[in-house]
């Protein structure tokens, strides 16, 4: 069992498969970025050795991450290979989506349990706006196929952007009434590479709620306000799906953060809004033991940070979001 120095059981881990996306959305990356070369990234056999540990280690929750996990040419047999780790009670994955038209039967039928599809706004044109190439068409057609192939619920994430989409939330969450869906809306969070952006454009979870009332009715608390995860829920009357809010920024969760983070680079975050990170794939390269390994990782997950530090102006800036994985 990973525990920190506050107590947390630490048992959920996200995996950035890789750092390069086929799309670039704005508050995520530069339009040019530059990705790493491929051998400077964790390959197949390190990954997989290092998840054995992780599980080993008591951690038993898991989210595959990018930039976008689909493009890794080996995803869907990565997914397979994780999920027969005795332990691994949950793998789930984030994606944009593009690609799940073609992928989501192979991947729930490798052990894929559910998606979180990246879904910003429901007009074509703000959707290129957003993520500066990609078509509307192919994120809908991945969440129906996501749907078909049993991904399910469906997680839909929405960035909200002031300037961009602010004005999009409600039609989003009207899909909670038709569709057995959560409709998460998420607080913009500043990082290195789109920072000015993010500091200027986030809005608030509450802006996003009353935007919501004020044309679709009062949201209904669900689970009794309890935390999903990350996630507050609410029900629209009538609705079969979800509305969620993540408001990392104005009421973070990190009380009951259970999470951290292994970079598509080998290093293990413990906190997405911290710089901190413990570098696993130098050793393991160098041929550090298991014990070696394991030993880097229950040290890193003990000196895991309680929170942000974003009310005291502190900001990430030694990674873009797309080299986290979210």
């Amino acid at each position: 069992m990973a525990i920190d120095r506050f107590g947390r059981n630490i048992n959920y881990l996200r995996i950035s498969l890789t750092d390069h996306c086929n799309l670039r959305c704005l508050y995520c990356m530069p339009e040019d970025m530059t990705f790493r070369p491929n051998p400077e990234l964790m390959q197949d056999d390190e990954l997989l050795l290092l998840v054995r540990l992780f599980a080993q280690l008591g951690f038993e929750k898991y989210r595959l991450t990018g930039g976008e996990p689909t493009v890794h040419p080996r995803v869907v047999e990565l997914v397979r290979a994780i999920k027969k780790n005795p332990g691994v009670r949950s793998l789930t994955m984030t994606t944009n989506g593009v690609l799940l038209p073609r992928l989501a039967k192979p991947l729930a039928e490798a052990g894929l349990d559910r998606v979180n599809i990246s879904l910003d706004t429901l007009d074509p044109k703000k959707f290129q706006r957003l993520t500066r190439r990609g078509k509307l068409e192919q994120v809908w057609e991945g969440i129906q196929a996501a749907e078909a192939a049993g991904l399910v619920p469906v997680k839909l994430n929405v960035v909200v952007v002031r300037g961009y989409n602010e004005g999009d939330v409600a039609d989003l969450a009207r899909l909670s009434l038709s569709h057995a869906w959560q409709i998460r809306f998420i607080e913009m969070m500043p990082f290195a590479g789109s920072t000015d952006l993010q500091l200027q454009a986030t809005v608030t979870a509450a802006e996003i709620r009353q935007r919501i009332e004020a044309e679709l009715g009062a949201l209904e608390v669900v689970n009794g306000g309890e935390l999903d995860g990350e996630t507050r829920l609410f029900r629209l009357r009538g609705g079969v799906g979800e509305v969620g809010f993540i408001s990392s920024v104005t009421m973070p969760f990190c009380a009951a953060c259970t999470r951290a983070r292994l970079t598509a680079d080998g290093r293990l975050r413990l906190c997405l809004l911290r710089e901190g990170e413990v570098d696993l794939l130098t050793p393991l390269r160098a041929g550090a033991s298991l014990e070696d390994l394991r030993q880097l990782i229950l040290d890193g997950v003990w000196v895991k940070p309680w929170g942000h530090g974003l009310a005291e102006g502190l900001i990430p800036l030694n990674r873009v979001m797309s080299e986290i994985g979210g």
